[in-house]
């Protein structure tokens, strides 16, 4: 995260510099199903690395586990298991919708990267439908029995959540979460640098609102419009509430807000 503050607010040269990197040839890369591919399940590893550290470390360390929310430590066989079922989805579901969405889309690559301004605001607009369009399906999902059983069941076996599992889910919904994903950029029409962007701090949020630490540098601690990972075990362990996955307001409006408390 440190890293995407960095690219928001070290200023228009270094998005530029940043961005020259990327374009000067490379910007084929991006165009690559399997480059895209790698580098989304790679980013979803390290961004979920430090918190396994913490599952290792924490019962070794008392001071760490008044920060642990979750009820059990989950061992490193889990982890390791459930980066391989997350693998195996990736190879077999993620990698060919992913060919076939960059053969059929027309991206424009600019020379000129957005300002800090413009990237922060295509990247916080994407959120906000992101978060619109996830908590109407995520919503809906949980209400129709066919849909929770035969898509979202899978991501909810891991009752005590943890930051890998975030992607732990059907290959259905990974693919619907994609497509999500890809709609809410092109509904916001933003530049390719600010949908990279809005895909990096996407990936952090699921692992942090699955990661079941709470500590005071939070993001949910610094702005209190995003639910943060109280607010999303509350769901996981009651299979209710709590929908939307990264702020409160839709679950304010329509009833459907659990109290932190409920987790514990």
């Amino acid at each position: 995260m440190i890293v995407v503050f960095l690219l928001f607010f070290g200023g228009d040269r270094f998005l530029q510099w940043i961005w020259d990197l990327i374009y000067a040839e490379r910007h084929l890369l991006l165009m690559s199903p399997h480059f895209s591919v790698c580098a989304a399940f790679s980013t979803h590893l390290i961004f979920s690395a430090p918190f396994m550290l913490l599952d290792v470390f924490s019962p070794h360390v008392g001071w760490l586990q008044k920060y642990r929310i979750r009820r059990e430590v989950v061992g490193l066989h889990q982890w390791f298991r459930c980066a391989t079922r997350i693998l195996w989805k990736y190879i077999v579901g993620v990698l060919p919708f992913t060919a076939l969405f960059l053969s059929l889309r027309r991206t424009h690559f600019p020379e000129k990267a957005p300002s800090s301004f413009h990237a922060f605001r295509e990247c916080v607009s994407c959120m906000l439908v992101f978060d619109a369009l996830f908590f109407i399906s995520h919503y809906t999902t949980h209400k129709i029995p066919w849909l929770y059983h035969n898509i979202h069941r899978i991501h909810h076996q891991n009752r005590d959540t943890f930051a890998l599992a975030a992607q732990d889910s059907s290959i259905s919904e990974l693919l619907y979460l994609q497509t999500l994903a890809f709609t809410s950029a092109m509904l916001v029409g933003c530049h390719p640098f600010s949908e990279i962007l809005f895909h990096l701090v996407n990936t952090w949020m699921a692992v942090e609102d699955h990661c079941g630490y709470e500590f005071p540098w939070a993001l949910h601690r610094l702005l209190p419009c995003f639910g943060g990972a109280p607010h999303h075990l509350a769901h996981h362990q009651h299979f209710k509430g709590n929908f939307a996955p990264y702020f409160r307001h839709w679950d304010y409006i329509f009833g459907t807000s659990l109290p932190i408390s409920a987790n514990e």
